[in-house]
């Protein structure tokens, strides 16, 4: 790191962090009590806190790794400041456990920035902005000032993802089961650290192929089916080689072990989840790819909605007519038979997605159907700026993108949120012009957000607790 590049990225940290200690205070003078999750949360950590680790509150449906860092974290701190009584565990102190994740986030966003993007015409002023922006992604930074498990689970999942692209894959399967301790989808991405290693030695044997293909003059055309099943042919042939298969192994088997405990857990367990399993129940939930899409092009709207891509796209389905034909067939089909509404959608009205749902998707029987060609784009142009990643990668990373939304049936902001982070770790590096207007949307998005959250409370009838907008 260039010594100007050290000042633009302490400064940036610094007021990152000074600015979420303001509105973290704010948030807890106004909100002092558990919220939402934060009631089942808030007192199983009090429990490890006080020494009863046999006690589990059975709605809580993830693993207590979120607990067990929060007791390795603050009792050292209250023997160190001689803190004692109710302070050591209280909401607040639990909740700042999320702020400290956040920093951690921030760096870990610029290292992979730094890794992935090295190339000299991506500046480091460049990087930094992009780590800021995304840094201050509105739903993980909304979560970042509540006791919820999403902060700390991306950290973990990042770390290790970190650790792969370094190759320190026995480190990065470690991290993995730490991110899988927070939430147990995320075995999802550390299977993600393990395929991307397969994808980067499947790219090199490929690039070799069309080099032997290009010398013989028998290169297919970029795009064309005889290309595509070219790259089948040519997986088939590696996968049956065990002199590869035995190479992969070697290189992935941490991440297999992984998978090994992973699968050892679901059956021991009867199931993913641990406690109350009633609605949690795992569903072919296949327009939750869809809504994924939407999300991204929301959020990304500066680099995916741009009139250039519209344009491009337009030219596509001009000349690709059948197969977005086909497309469309098969997405209509998938909505009218796989869209689920969870009963936590139709009558939550504190999240976002319950006023989505009743005032877009409810307003008509067709609106579900109309809103197909939106998700055509918003696929396309999501897959289009990916254009620079190996289609081997691409493969890996939709396999985990649909085996981490799909058998979900609550439509939940949160579930998006570390595809979405991995996604643009990997996109070229935008100009500064479209960072900086990106940069402003999120704050603007997370000023609206935070304002709502604090000012715009509401109350339930029969019911004196005062309840808030949130993701």
């Amino acid at each position: 790191m260039e010594r100007s590049e050290a000042y633009f990225f302490s400064a940036a940290l610094s007021c990152t962090f000074l600015a979420a200690c303001l509105l973290f205070s704010a948030l807890n003078r106004q909100q002092r009590a558990p919220y939402m999750d934060e009631a089942f949360h808030v007192p199983q950590a009090q429990a490890y806190c006080e020494g009863r680790f046999r006690q589990w509150d059975p709605m809580i449906t993830t693993l207590p790794g979120l607990y067990l860092v929060s007791v390795g974290v603050l009792k050292p701190a209250a023997w160190l400041f001689g803190w004692s009584g109710s302070i050591v565990c209280s909401t607040g102190m639990l909740r700042f456990i999320n702020l400290l994740f956040s920093v951690g986030n921030f760096y870990l966003l610029y290292l992979l920035f730094c890794r992935i993007h090295q190339k000299k015409a991506v500046s480091g002023f460049q990087r930094i902005l992009s780590t800021l922006t995304l840094a201050v992604f509105p739903v993980l930074n909304f979560f970042t000032f509540l006791y919820y498990t999403d902060t700390g689970s991306t950290f973990f999942t990042l770390f290790a993802y970190l650790m792969c692209l370094y190759g320190n894959h026995k480190t990065s399967a470690l991290l993995g089961f730490c991110g899988f301790m927070f939430r147990q989808t995320n075995i999802i991405w550390t299977v993600f650290c393990g395929g991307s290693v397969v994808a980067d030695k499947l790219s090199e044997a490929w690039k070799a192929e069309l080099l032997k293909k290009k010398e013989q003059k028998s290169l297919p055309p970029k795009g064309s089916f005889s290309e595509l099943t070219g790259i089948f042919r040519f997986l088939l042939e590696y996968v049956t080689s065990l002199k590869n298969v035995s190479t992969l192994i070697l290189l992935t088997w941490p991440y297999i072990g992984m998978a090994v405990v992973f699968f050892a857990f679901v059956f021991l367990n009867g199931g993913i989840v641990v406690g109350d399993r009633s609605s949690h129940e795992a569903c072919l939930h296949f327009p939750q790819i869809f809504y994924f899409f939407s999300f991204a092009l929301f959020f990304s709207f500066p680099h995916l909605m741009t009139p250039s891509k519209v344009i491009s796209f337009l030219r596509s389905v001009q000349r690709h007519l059948w197969q977005f034909g086909i497309l469309a067939i098969v997405s209509l089909f998938l909505v009218w038979k796989f869209t689920y509404a969870h009963k936590y959608l139709l009558a939550d009205n504190r999240h976002y997605p319950f006023y989505l749902w009743r005032k877009l998707y409810q307003r008509h029987e067709l609106v579900k159907y109309v809103l197909v060609p939106v998700y055509i784009f918003a696929g396309w142009s999501f897959t289009d700026t990916l254009t620079s990643k190996s289609v081997f990668w691409k493969m890996v990373y939709f396999v985990c993108l649909l085996a981490a939304t799909v058998p979900q049936k609550l439509l939940e902001f949160r579930y998006f949120i570390l595809p979405y982070v991995l996604y643009k770790l990997h996109v070229p590096m935008p100009s500064l012009s479209k960072l900086l207007f990106e940069l402003a949307f999120y704050l603007l998005v997370n000023a609206v957000t935070f304002h709502f959250f604090l000012n715009k409370t509401f109350q339930w009838p029969n019911n004196e607790e005062l309840q808030r907008f949130m993701w």
